[in-house]
């Protein structure tokens, strides 16, 4: 093994290796989630080096000032603030989804008008329309991090995947036999997964555009997917009140996660891959172990639906949006219900930390996003201009530009 170089990884902190192995360029990483302003680096590339050979003696200093600078982009004040930059008429009819790319320097939009658009940030210009689908555009995403591809999930049956670039379509997705409500790309790039209204999730190889697996198990819609940090593991969330946990390479059914007694709404695997955490139309989040798929324990409080959660991107704080029109943080490794955020007056859809970490965005039925405090639970700001539901949302990766997307047909940039 060979190290190449070091790179920097902000959110959440670490340090990326690349290294040549047997003549091929390969990546490993050093997760820093516990790093603070006041961690000591020597100490840290001391508890590295036990662990790390790669990082021999001549690169402690290197591995020390990519530390410090960790340090100081945890030290750096966040904009208080943001303020509406651009409001853009979307789209003719509603809009379902709005997504970043990795660098914030584009966003996309689904819509029931058949189309998903691809935005410039800065000037709020267009910069293609990818046409095709033959019903709603429903999910999408950016092929983060490289942003260079889109995968467009549809109630045509079809997932599409585009050029980011061009705005071409390179593969047409067909097998599954109803409307594709979730997709995601994995980590790595290389393969999409979708779910369906058909009760299965499935598995494209990105380049070949070839179907890879098919994992059927669950016996109503699966309706959220969520590959794990390394692109090994894939949950998948249902109707049916549960969750399952696949091997990507087998499309193997690790576990099924039983113990919801509603519709399962989000689901999502913390930064190191040992909890998963899971919404539910019962009122309750659940946090299970990967590890033997056992429920840790069950966050109980919302009196109506949990529609959304979500964890920090170190792992060590969750976050849970409800119809209650109020929206909870829990710490990860108490389970204590650190702060009640109040203040919405319609259902909560969506919910989301900042990178750093220190706020929360929400969307909601009332027509506004909230940002809020997570250390107080305070509001600090309501994004007030839509005149119908905001039902999507989204951060960009400094933490600074905001998209939220509503059912007026529009979509607003705040930075």
């Amino acid at each position: 093994m060979k190290l190449k170089r070091f790179l920097i990884r902000y959110y959440p902190p670490g340090i990326i290796l690349e290294y040549e192995k047997g003549g091929q360029l390969r990546t490993k990483s050093i997760d820093l989630l516990e790093l603070s302003p006041d961690s000591d680096p020597d100490e840290l590339v001391a508890e590295i080096r036990l662990t790390e050979p790669l990082v021999t003696e001549t690169r402690v200093e290197q591995v020390k000032q990519l530390i410090l600078r960790l340090k100081q982009k945890l030290s750096q004040r966040e904009h208080q603030n943001v303020y509406l930059f651009k409001t853009l008429q979307a789209h003719i009819l509603p809009l379902t989804n709005v997504a970043f790319n990795k660098s914030g320097s584009s966003f996309i939009t689904g819509s029931y008008d058949r189309t998903c658009r691809i935005w410039d940030t800065v000037s709020g210009a267009e910069l293609h329309t990818l046409e095709g689908h033959r019903n709603v555009v429903y999910a999408i995403a950016f092929n983060n991090p490289y942003g260079d591809k889109v995968a467009t999930g549809s109630f045509d049956k079809t997932c599409k995947l585009w050029s980011a670039e061009t705005g071409k379509c390179l593969h047409t997705f067909r097998g599954h036999m109803a409307e594709i409500v979730c997709l995601a790309f994995s980590p790595q790039g290389t393969l999409v997964a979708t779910g369906s209204m058909d009760t299965t999730a499935r598995l494209w190889d990105v380049e070949g555009g070839e179907e890879v697996a098919t994992l059927t198990g669950h016996t109503a819609e699966v309706i959220t997917v969520s590959f794990n940090t390394v692109g090994d593991l894939l949950l998948t969330g249902s109707f049916d009140h549960t969750v399952s946990l696949w091997e990507v390479a087998s499309g193997r059914r690790v576990h099924t996660l039983m113990g919801h007694s509603g519709e399962i709404t989000n689901v999502q695997l913390n930064w190191d891959c040992s909890l998963i955490l899971s919404g539910s139309m019962d009122k309750t989040t659940k946090l299970w172990s990967v590890v033997d798929g056992k429920c840790v324990t069950t966050l109980t409080g919302h009196t109506e639906e949990v529609l959304d959660v979500c964890f920090d991107l170190t792992g060590q704080l969750i976050a849970t949006a409800s119809a209650d029109g109020t929206a909870r943080v829990y710490n990860a490794a108490t389970y204590q219900c650190l702060v009640i955020l109040e203040g919405h007056k319609g259902e909560i859809s969506k919910i989301s930390f900042s990178p750093q970490g220190s706020k929360l965005l929400t969307a909601s039925s009332d027509k506004t996003a909230r940002l809020w405090d997570v250390a107080s639970g305070l509001c600090l700001q309501v994004l007030e201009g839509h005149a119908d539901e905001i039902f999507s949302c989204a951060f960009n990766y400094e933490g600074d530009t905001i998209i939220t997307g509503s059912k007026d047909n529009s979509c607003r940039i705040w930075r």
